[in-house]
């Protein structure tokens, strides 16, 4: 029996709008990371790396809370017409945000650390506009580290399953995404309907993880 695919498309909905807006609001964050010398970069470095250790449920928690009718984000969708952001497709992005951010901040960082001052010194020396270096010089050497970002928070998205669990909800057609349809099936004995969705997302995993190995050069060079 086939599995019901609505989960699988609003997964992929909800992994393709949060990789596109984290890779947009990422890139000025994960370039001062790579320039700054201040005090307080290691601070900040430890608040966008908090979703590596913290547990899912306590960052779905308080984003629940920060989204809430009487939280900042909350209050400020009420005064924009928006409606309530949690269980809502919405608030699965914020929470997606959130919780791959430094899925993507990283290996932004490390790509804008390898570029290094030389090209950035050459095209000052050429009269280039800021803008003209960052489209010129530095996002053509950042490229494999934009891949690398891509892919890793897509795929992370991809796996969510606390933090959507506690923000969204389980509700079908519009927070059930595919880690929590797998839950459902197993936890109602389908065994059959979780082959079939867990099989995929091996499979994707195992093909998301090929193609970064295969396609990023700096792989390629190092090995």
């Amino acid at each position: 029996m086939v599995p019901d695919l609505a989960p699988v498309w609003l997964t992929v909905q909800l992994a393709f709008v949060t990789t596109l807006i984290l890779l947009v609001a990422c890139t000025p964050l994960a370039w001062y990371l790579s320039q700054t010398t201040a005090w307080w970069k290691a601070p900040v470095s430890a608040v966008v790396a908090l979703p590596l250790v913290l547990p899912p449920t306590v960052l779905g928690f308080y984003l629940l809370i920060f989204m809430g009718p009487h939280g900042p984000a909350g209050k400020l969708a009420g005064w924009l017409g928006i409606g309530t952001l949690p269980f809502s497709f919405g608030g699965l992005v914020v929470a997606s945000s959130f919780y791959s951010l430094p899925f993507v901040v990283q290996p932004l960082q490390n790509a804008f650390e390898a570029i290094g001052k030389a090209p950035l010194e050459a095209a000052a020396t050429l009269r280039a506009s800021p803008w003209d270096t960052f489209f010129s010089v530095i996002l053509p050497l950042a490229k494999p580290g934009y891949l690398t970002a891509a892919v890793i928070g897509f795929a992370h998205t991809v796996g969510e399953f606390g933090v959507v669990l506690m923000v969204g909800g389980n509700i079908p057609d519009k927070t059930r995404v595919l880690s929590i349809q797998i839950f459902d099936h197993v936890e109602s004995i389908e065994y059959v309907q979780a082959h079939w969705l867990s099989a995929g997302m091996l499979l994707f995993s195992f093909v998301v993880l090929l193609a970064l190995y295969l396609l990023n050069p700096t792989g390629k060079r190092r090995a």
